[in-house]
């Protein structure tokens, strides 16, 4: 099945919850006028549509295939990323003074939805090159940048991220690759990078010209644990002086994964210095690389959570068109024993109400946190902590919706949901790897209570909560004693619990917040259509936010008692007993 762009929702979430004509009047994006936004969000609409959609069935038929070295991508993909980069599609946050558009981060996040939605295994290879120019435009130095980055910006090169080992999995203080320096020679100044890497998304491809790893490692008499790691680009081909690419670095793709989904993105072994002359340099300082890897990774985990709203999106609509087909059984109480299509039974109306619903308060939620993202780049201080805080939540949530959604799309096409050929399977089969990579939604939580709960002592995260219930009071009181149950059970971590307690309920925490927030923008985006805008959603959205508010947020609210529940129940038996 192709699918239709959510062009309407989009716009309205990032008039509404991005406050892109806040962003706007900015010097630095006063590019981004109401035009320049439609024709951005209806053009990327219709070329994920039309070129990456159609290539999303043989992707996960065909996948990947390592070939004498090479990792090769199904017919259509190369023309397809050419068209992309062609297009200028990879540019549009991209820095203007290495050929980018320097427009918000809110409609990168849109391009990436649209093309994650219709393909999102492609997807990856554009998301992890974003994350790779953030990286080197944060802590690459003057000559790494005028080297790498308009070739990146472009999509021309296209980047990875390096970080986990065989023995190491989300413990990074654990990496053994190492960096030696080069003392002399043509490579004097740079190092010798040699070790393993897994899990590394498009660690090789024949669709860019170039690839950029952006490698961790450690430098010889490098302090143990984290402290001790250093981030290293290592490219795929040498770079010469004249931007010219020189001979191949000692980087390899050893094998490819099989995986449950994702089949047409490569996630590969990688292997450097086999032949002791894989040459790196060093971005940023010595020993610092996991502050590095952040700028990235921070990136990347917005954009996992927008992979949960990509494939809802996707998976509502097969389930709706599914539902309107497929005749089966008179309405129950119905004097009319005619048969009727399912969409006319209440159960099913139930998932298709929770699917739309929750896609959509997930993709408020993402524009929301992106918007705090570009008012965090002109520089408000308040907007970007409380960005900090609202990654877990959409990383965790988003990407939890994205799995229940489509968990809900196989169950709407009922047996047929569970053969491949519906398409519904490979929506449910794709988007579980999103709670695990980019640190797993359990990393989220701890990361929510662990660091983010504690910013500014508290105030940063009280003060999103105290929005919410102020906002919602008059005339949404259940939402806002949701935010006001999210704010005791922050205090009660933050000033009572201990660190096992904190962690035993940090995940329950972390959805009942998640659903505050994008409750909240939710609420705001009704109002706004109550005033007028999208007329064409109005009558869908007053459903869809109704069901929100009404059944959703209320589930939240009975998440309270297990975030505070404490961690003794959990060792109430031993190791032993428990898996025995």
């Amino acid at each position: 099945m192709t699918y239709s762009p959510a062009t309407q929702d989009q716009l309205l979430a990032i008039r509404v919850n991005a406050g892109i004509a806040d962003l706007a009047a900015s010097e630095r994006f006063s590019a981004a006028e109401p035009d320049m936004v439609e024709a951005i969000v209806e053009g990327i609409g219709a070329f994920a549509a039309g070129e990456w959609a159609p290539l999303n069935r043989v992707g996960d038929l065909e996948g990947a295939k390592l070939e004498n070295g090479v990792v090769r991508l199904p017919g259509g993909f190369a023309e397809a990323y050419a068209d992309y980069v062609a297009q200028g599609w990879n540019a549009i946050a991209g820095p203007a003074e290495f050929g980018g558009q320097g427009l918000p981060f809110t409609l990168a996040c849109n391009v990436l939805e649209n093309l994650g939605t219709a393909n999102m295994a492609f997807s990856l290879l554009p998301m992890l090159s974003v994350g790779a120019i953030e990286a080197l435009e944060h802590h690459g130095s003057e000559a790494q940048k005028a080297a790498y980055l308009p070739k990146l910006v472009s999509g021309e090169w296209s980047g990875t991220m390096n970080l986990t080992e065989p023995q190491a999995g989300s413990d990074l203080g654990a990496l053994r690759t190492a960096a030696t320096p080069i003392e002399s020679g043509e490579h004097a100044g740079k190092y010798r990078i040699a070790g393993q890497k897994i899990f590394i998304t498009f660690g090789e491809h024949d669709l860019a010209e170039n690839i950029i790893h952006l490698v961790l490692a450690r430098l010889p008499d490098a302090p143990e644990g984290s402290r001790g790691i250093s981030l290293f680009l290592v490219p795929k081909y040498h770079v010469n002086d004249d931007g010219s690419l020189g001979p191949k670095n000692d980087v390899r793709c050893v094998s490819l994964e099989h995986k449950l989904g994702i089949n047409a993105s490569p996630t590969c072994v990688m292997s450097y210095g086999d032949n002791g002359e894989c040459i790196g340099e060093l971005v940023g300082a010595e020993n610092r690389g996991l502050m590095a890897m952040f700028t990235m990774m921070n990136n990347a985990r917005i954009n996992v959570g927008n992979q949960g709203v990509q494939i809802g999106e996707r998976a509502t609509q097969a389930a709706l068109a599914y539902a309107r087909e497929r005749v089966q059984s008179a309405r129950a109480g119905s004097p009319d024993k005619t048969p009727v299509a399912i969409i006319e039974h209440p159960d099913v109306r139930r998932m298709l109400l929770r699917m739309k619903a929750l896609t959509e308060g997930a993709r408020a939620l993402l524009y929301y946190t992106a918007g705090q993202v570009d008012r965090g780049t002109l520089g408000d201080e308040a907007a970007d902590r409380r960005g900090d805080v609202l990654v877990p939540l959409i990383k965790a949530w988003g990407t939890d919706v994205g799995v229940e959604v489509a968990s809900l799309g196989v169950q709407v096409h009922g047996g047929m949901g569970f053969i491949e050929e519906t398409g519904a399977a490979q929506h449910y089969r794709d988007v579980r790897i999103a709670p695990i990579y980019e640190g797993t939604n359990g990393i989220q939580a701890a990361d929510l209570v662990m660091r983010k709960l504690g910013l500014e002592n508290g105030a940063v995260f009280a003060a999103l909560m105290a929005d919410i219930a102020r906002d919602a009071t008059s005339d949404e009181p259940t939402l806002a004693a949701l935010a006001n149950d999210c704010a005791a059970v922050g205090e009660w971590m933050r000033d009572t619990a201990s660190l096992d307690d904190r962690l035993a309920g940090s995940v329950p925490f972390c959805t009942m917040s998640a659903v505050a927030v994008a409750g909240w923008q939710l609420l705001r985006q009704l109002r706004a259509v109550e005033s007028g805008e999208a007329p064409g959603l109005a009558a869908a959205k007053r459903a869809s936010v109704r069901f929100f508010l009404d059944r959703l947020v209320a589930e939240a609210a009975g998440l309270k008692a297990s975030a505070m529940a404490g961690a003794e129940p959990l060792y109430a038996l031993t190791s032993e007993q428990l898996a025995g």
